[in-house]
């Protein structure tokens, strides 16, 4: 429906300059984004950086997805208002900005960078914050239009590999469960592969395998793209580094000092070990697009390769381990949430969630 009396205002012309002066200096020269799919070794590759003496690292704060999703770019699908009127509004009322859509990321863009500078300067002598939350690899286009010249290092590893942690970690083995809760590769292999063939910023683009390869390398490299010197005594991140844990809280971080190759092929026996499992992963990787698999440097016809020499072999099943603590705390609340909505569980919750909030209103 046509908006009545809308209109468009002139900018003055003395406007734009100084407002892209902010935009260019600030906040985010100092921000460094780590992205990567879970459990690709983000946590590891935090670790690293966050013990240098020139780099602050932060558990997962995930400031920039919900910004993301406020209904000028993307929606939320179910919120305790309308997104849907809300979509429309905000598209109407940035519409009607003097500079539009770039006045709109700097008011985003104040909010983020308060919250950043803020967080810094409790960090004495930090001359770069550390985010690394790796739901910012599904808003990438949101990301690099609000901070195009902060520092991005994209974190790749062997698919697969990802997958196997994924459902090891979280799901204590349960493939069906885990990919119903999140289809992981679905998700994140077309995102970062677009960011790493597109960049629509400067970035450094780290392969695990070749990272824990060769750590000193790999890590010189990054330094040189970050601007920062090479501090060799970061690799030992234990010795040094910030003991943060975040939301998905590390299963082998915590077992070495510095990056280990012994887990780079273990993923492939332990699929191959069941042929229920073996047939899954392969439909997965089918349905991924082998122009994306090649850019992150994974080649289909490389990973099926993998698969049929590992079942050719038998396959290994994974030795089972006394679970974590967070791992369990997960496979509680997936078991919890089957059916949440209409056992017995779900109707107690309902009423004592209602008797709650009467007590509780203000």
């Amino acid at each position: 429906m046509a908006r009545l009396g809308a209109r468009r205002r002139p900018c003055p012309g003395n406007v734009d300059e100084p407002l892209a002066f902010v935009i260019r200096v600030g906040m985010q020269e100092r921000l460094i984004f780590l992205v990567g799919a879970p459990r690709s070794g983000t946590t590891l590759l935090a670790r690293i950086l966050s013990a240098h003496s020139a780099v602050y690292g932060r558990a997962e704060p995930h400031l920039i997805t919900p910004l993301a999703h406020l209904g000028y770019y993307a929606s939320v699908q179910k919120a305790p208002y309308d997104p849907f009127n809300v979509q429309q509004a905000v598209h109407e009322f940035v519409e009607d900005l003097p500079r539009g859509e770039d006045d709109y990321l700097d008011a985003l863009r104040a909010y983020a960078d308060t919250m950043y500078g803020r967080m810094l300067d409790t960090a004495e002598g930090k001359q770069f914050l550390l985010d690394k939350t790796p739901a910012y690899a599904l808003v990438l286009p949101f990301l690099t239009k609000l901070y195009p010249t902060a520092k991005y290092v994209v974190l790749t590893r062997h698919p697969l590999a990802i997958l196997t942690s994924y459902v090891n970690s979280f799901f204590d083995g349960e493939w069906e469960v885990a990919l119903s809760h999140n289809p992981i590769l679905e998700r994140y292999v077309p995102a970062l592969a677009k960011m790493v063939r597109e960049k629509p910023v400067a970035l450094e683009h780290v392969r695990y395998e070749e990272f824990v390869a060769d750590p000193e390398k790999g890590f010189r490299a990054m330094c040189e793209y970050l601007g920062i010197p090479f501090e060799a005594s970061a690799i030992d991140y234990q010795e040094s580094s910030e003991g943060f844990e975040g939301l998905g809280d590390p299963t082998g971080v915590h077992q070495h000092d510095r990056p280990v190759t012994s887990s780079i092929g273990s993923w492939a026996g332990e699929i191959a070990a069941n042929p229920e499992t073996l047939t899954l992963v392969r439909n997965l990787v089918d349905a991924l697009d082998p122009a994306d698999l090649a850019t992150l440097g994974y080649p289909r016809d490389e990973i099926m390769a993998q698969l049929g020499e590992a079942e050719g072999k038998g396959g290994k099943p994974r030795k089972r381990k006394a679970p974590l603590r967070y791992s369990m705390q997960r496979k509680v609340l997936v078991g919890l949430r089957k059916n949440i909505h209409e056992n017995a569980l779900g109707r107690l919750l309902k009423r004592l969630r209602f008797a709650l909030d009467v007590l509780l209103r203000e």
